[in-house]
């Protein structure tokens, strides 16, 4: 017991010879509080791209058919970083795609009515 005590006296001798055993934290947690400045235009959240929201604004709640895709890992691995990154569901993203694609090209439905057509025939 007489050890431990010898050791704290030695101990608080040592803290008094340095100074103050809150002086050197205080500076410390003062450089810590700086108050830093800030720009206003870093505060703004980050302009979110056409496209993006575009995907989001996307409705297919009414979507009641389900497909089977299957995709190559680095096109899956960005269809979820997709899905973290800016909150779009690969569902949604993958009716999207396909819906946009055939609004882009008419053509490919033209091509399935031909077909249709000539089956009839």
């Amino acid at each position: 017991m007489s050890e431990i005590k010898n050791l704290v006296d030695q101990m608080r001798s040592k803290i008094k010879e340095s100074g103050q055993p809150g002086d050197g934290n205080k500076a410390k947690k003062e450089k810590t509080l700086a108050v830093k400045e800030v720009n206003p235009k870093s505060n703004a959240p980050p302009e979110v791209p056409d496209i993006l929201q575009t995907i989001r604004d996307y409705d297919n709640t009414n979507h009641k058919s389900l497909v089977h895709a299957r995709f190559d890992s680095k096109t899956l691995q960005t269809m979820n970083q997709l899905k973290l990154a800016a909150g779009i569901d690969v569902t949604r993203l993958v009716a999207f795609a396909v819906d946009h694609l055939l609004q882009l090209h008419p053509e490919l439905k033209t091509i399935i009515k031909q077909f249709f057509q000539k089956l009839d025939e």
